[in-house]
């Protein structure tokens, strides 16, 4: 009997603004200044909202935003804060010290 596996894809399990918000923040904790883990994070929560439909919300083509959000993008920070504003999530700072 062989096992099959399958690739895992974070898409699958982003159900919900709050799934895809709470997957953000992790994944702003984790980056290491780099962003690369961001823009991985926000390549998956665009797949799993709809390529197509932000590409209309921020006015970037399809193409440009596959582009800029994959792993060899890189995305100006004007490009970030309109998909991130699409995306209908919000950025809150908090000093380090705070943080949980």
């Amino acid at each position: 009997m062989t096992e099959q596996f399958t690739r895992w894809d974070p898409v699958d399990h982003l159900k919900s603004d709050e799934d895809m918000a709470l997957y953000l923040d992790a994944c702003l904790d984790e980056d290491t200044g780099d962003g690369k883990v961001v823009r991985a994070a926000l390549n998956d929560i665009a797949r799993a909202q709809g390529m197509t439909q932000l590409a209309r919300d921020t006015g970037i083509t399809r193409e440009g935003l596959y582009k800029a959000l994959s792993p060899a993008g890189n995305p100006e920070f004007s490009t970030i804060l309109k998909v991130i504003k699409a995306l209908k999530i919000k950025l809150r700072a908090t000093p380090e010290h705070i943080a949980a």
